[in-house]
């Protein structure tokens, strides 16, 4: 019995299976096989945190999908996937799980047989978190009549276009971001144990905003201060906050697994002048940037006026100025398809969205301002009112 709260209509999903075979009818493939958690929801819905054991949904050129993995979160895919019926939910026994002496993919195999697909052309994600060699070898040993060919992306690049319900739900999780913001702003100070801090994040992120719930961000909160600052991906410890120190804040809020990530620094003391000019420099770049963020422009002309501003005031930036977001799950927040950069020719369109993120990382610290974004019709909205500044708490 399917759940009674679905996060999409039948029809949407029945929309978003038909976009995704005519990409699978382009690239002459009878059947896909999906292991990336948020193309498996995308399609059907599934939601929950099994992606640590082998699973997937499997896409023919006709029929509704079929969900396989574990045989214990076969329940769970009862209630959340919109298809009906045992013939679409499949679940593998226990013995299989984590058993060096078998394999998953020997069940898929067994699975994709049964479907009549054992001699065909069949897509794979072999350039994702969730879909290792072992199991590749494990598939192509145990069906070794079929042809399999390479789909990594080919489902997301379905989901660069958000739906007005997908947009809803990014919206819900702009406000939450925002006010996860604001209680950063409210509390941070010195001698605060960043962990604390982060606690209060976390809790603000739950509980959400408007009256609409907060789900689990993709990525943690980052949120390096000092000279830890002057690399990107670091987390938090116990140490307390100091004067004299910026910390960027790099969080996102969620809402149904849709993601609206966005950053902020904090400097707590008499800001230093070469802050200030980051930050200036950061702001008129971003408003560059912005005005190419409309429709019929291509992905590179964003980040182009970006760089080009950004290097008239001193500072260099080596690495992508945004990327495309939406639906995630744990390792990664981005949908890993559009990025912000030289050379990526991807021409806009209404309904996509993307976090616009022109970090730069100093000698001493770091500076983060970004803004998650949506292509309209006419030109773009920014999903976030956090206001757009270097803070400053004395």
């Amino acid at each position: 019995m399917t759940t009674f709260n679905k996060n999409f209509s039948d029809d949407e999903y029945r929309r978003r299976i038909a976009k995704t075979r005519t990409a699978m009818d382009a690239a002459g493939l009878e059947a896909i096989v999906v292991c990336d958690p948020s193309n498996m929801s995308w399609l059907t819905g599934y939601d929950g945190w099994s992606f640590y054991v082998y699973q997937g949904v499997v896409l023919t050129q006709s029929g509704d999908p079929v969900w396989w993995g574990r045989a214990m979160d076969a329940v769970g895919a009862g209630r959340t996937v919109f298809m009906d019926g045992a013939d679409h939910i499949r679940g593998y026994d226990d013995t299989y799980v984590q058993n060096p002496e078998k394999h998953p993919m020997s069940d898929l195999a067994g699975l994709l047989t049964e479907l009549g697909l054992s001699k065909a052309r069949i897509g794979v994600e072999l350039d994702n978190y969730y879909y290792s060699a072992k199991a590749h070898m494990t598939l192509s040993d145990e069906l070794p009549e079929a042809r399999f060919a390479d789909a990594t992306g080919l489902v997301n690049w379905q989901r660069a276009v958000k739906s007005p319900t997908e947009i809803e739900y990014m919206r819900r999780a702009a406000r939450i971001v925002e006010v996860m913001h604001e209680r950063v702003l409210e509390l941070a100070e010195p001698g605060l144990r960043k962990n604390d801090l982060i606690a209060e994040i976390y809790a603000t992120a739950i509980r959400g905003a408007e009256g609409h719930w907060g789900d689990y961000p993709a990525i943690v909160p980052m949120a390096p201060s000092g000279l830890d600052a002057t690399a990107p991906h670091l987390t938090w410890d116990d140490r307390p906050m100091q004067a004299g120190e910026a910390t960027f804040f790099e969080i996102a809020g969620a809402h149904r697994r849709y993601q609206c990530p966005q950053s902020r620094t904090l400097f707590l003391g008499d800001v230093p002048q070469k802050y200030r000019d980051a930050e200036s420099a950061v702001l008129d770049a971003i408003d560059a940037g912005l005005e190419q963020a409309k429709p019929g422009n291509q992905a590179q002309d964003i980040a182009n006026a970006f760089n080009a501003t950004l290097n008239k005031a001193g500072f260099e930036k080596d690495s992508r100025c945004g990327y495309a977001i939406g639906i995630s799950y744990p390792p990664d927040w981005g949908e890993r398809t559009i990025s912000f950069r030289r050379g990526d020719t991807t021409v806009l369109e209404p309904g996509m969205t993307f976090h616009f993120m022109p970090a730069l990382w100093l000698d001493d610290g770091g500076l983060e301002i970004t803004e998650p974004i949506l292509i309209t019709e006419a030109s773009h909205e920014c999903l976030c009112n956090t206001p757009r500044e270097l803070w400053v708490k004395r």
